[in-house]
């Protein structure tokens, strides 16, 4: 992969994650940060450039998708899950 790619993949892929975290919901946040990890991992050793653009611009379609999806999370606000209240433990 080309060092452009790589860094391209790579702000693609914080993008994602970064989005994914404002999801309102628990279950919708936690699935999609799961789910971009697993798909980026699962695609980790694609060498073919062309693969690897196609599989860029699924990515790119699918970032813009969860932005629509936070901002339509953020207009039905619902209550917070109980796992979501608990304070995390001091280390």
């Amino acid at each position: 992969m080309a060092a452009s790619s790589r860094a391209q993949v790579l702000d693609l892929y914080r993008a994602m994650l970064r989005e994914s975290k404002h999801f309102n919901a628990y279950n919708y946040r936690t699935y999609a940060i799961r789910r971009i990890r697993d798909a980026f991992r699962e695609n980790k050793n694609v060498q073919d450039p062309v693969e690897i653009q196609t599989l860029v611009n699924k990515a790119k379609r699918d970032l813009e998708m969860i932005r629509r999806q936070v901002h339509i999370g953020q207009l039905y606000s619902t209550n917070k899950l109980i796992i979501e209240n608990q304070e995390k433990p001091k280390t």
